[in-house]
């Protein structure tokens, strides 16, 4: 995952607002029936069960490293699709070919979960679910070549997202359509600076093809590496740079949650991940929730946790409290959206 942009995004959040016309002037108005929008439905925000969110990290863990052209990543994507349907997904398989960085062709899957298809007002909800091929940050140079687990970078927001599938399929919601993204090989990145384009690669082909013709979302939240103990989630440059309103809409709602320790206010360097690709190929806002535990903004030799890229990217690093904290505030975001209250 990730190369570091060198820039330092200036956050500006703008409030808007908008003006609606009179309307003609001198017209008469009809006494008939009432063209006015039918207000947003009441719904309950349904509580995120972070037992089961675990439960569909280990899961995806059991399968072993989900590096592509494996059986251990076909057997996953199997899973994942299947958990979508019996949560009630419509869900699309996006079989693509694509060329790494190594000169190996992947064998590549995006998995998108429907939820009310045919809803014109959309978010996307997304979080890769391959694992890297290589662990090139392992403290053990002998182990550098070795794949990587990838429970934290990447099963973790997977696994936040089946919950919220699973409580969206219990809770319907009528109002507002969500497409469930699992991106595919985001992590197969050559590693260093310079060479962006050869990470998210399952990201930069649905962004270029979509999985519907002419589809539109009004914008997309991203997780990654959100299940780790003593999380930190902190403004990152890139979702502020193009996203700044959804930036303001989901901090907000989290610190007012109480869920302020996770959803710090400071402002960090933009990152290289699959929401850079949705912003700027696919034109649809998306923020990042990462997990970002550095000091200050230059402190970038501590950009990413200590697990990353390493073997012991493994379930001992998953904190159940972490997954509750980002799992509540997106179903949170995704309710209050569909009631009109997300401001």
């Amino acid at each position: 995952m990730k190369n570091i942009v060198a820039l330092v995004f200036t956050i500006v959040l703008l409030f808007s607002c908008s003006c609606q016309p009179d309307g003609n002037a001198g017209s008469t108005p009809k006494a008939t029936t009432s063209t006015a929008a039918k207000p947003a439905p009441k719904m309950k925000i349904p509580k995120f069960d972070r037992d089961s969110a675990y439960q569909f990290i280990a899961a995806q863990a059991a399968f072993g490293p989900r590096v592509p052209n494996t059986p251990a990543h076909t057997a996953c994507k199997n899973y994942l699709a299947g958990k979508l349907a019996d949560f009630g997904a419509t869900v699309i398989e996006q079989d693509f070919k694509v060329k790494a960085y190594t000169g190996t062709t992947l064998n590549a899957t995006n998995i998108i979960g429907q939820f009310n298809p045919t809803a014109p007002k959309r978010i996307v909800l997304a979080a890769h679910w391959d694992s890297r091929h290589i662990a090139d940050y392992d403290p053990d140079e002998s182990k550098r070549k070795e794949p990587v687990m990838g429970v934290d970078d990447g099963a973790s927001g997977v696994g936040v997202l089946l919950e919220i599938a699973r409580q969206l399929g219990a809770n319907p919601i009528e109002n507002l359509g969500i497409d469930i993204i699992f991106f595919d090989a985001e992590d197969h990145g050559e590693g260093g600076e310079g060479n962006v384009e050869s990470w998210g690669l399952g990201s930069q082909h649905w962004s270029r093809n979509f999985h519907v013709s002419g589809y539109r979302a009004d914008y997309g939240i991203l997780l990654d590496m959100v299940g780790s103990k003593n999380a930190r989630f902190p403004i990152e440059g890139t979702s502020a740079r193009y996203a700044p309103n959804i930036v303001r809409k989901v901090w907000r709602l989290a610190q007012g949650m109480g869920y302020g320790d996770y959803f710090s206010a400071q402002n960090v360097g933009g990152i290289t991940d699959d929401h850079y690709f949705v912003n700027t190929i696919a034109r649809i806002p998306m923020i990042d929730i990462i997990n970002l535990p550095i000091k200050s903004d230059k402190d970038t030799d501590e950009i990413f946790v200590n697990h990353w890229h390493t073997t012991h990217d493994t379930m001992e690093n998953i904190d159940k409290r972490t997954l509750r904290a980002v799992g509540q505030v997106v179903l949170a975001v995704v309710y209050n959206e569909a009631m009109g209250r997300l401001q």
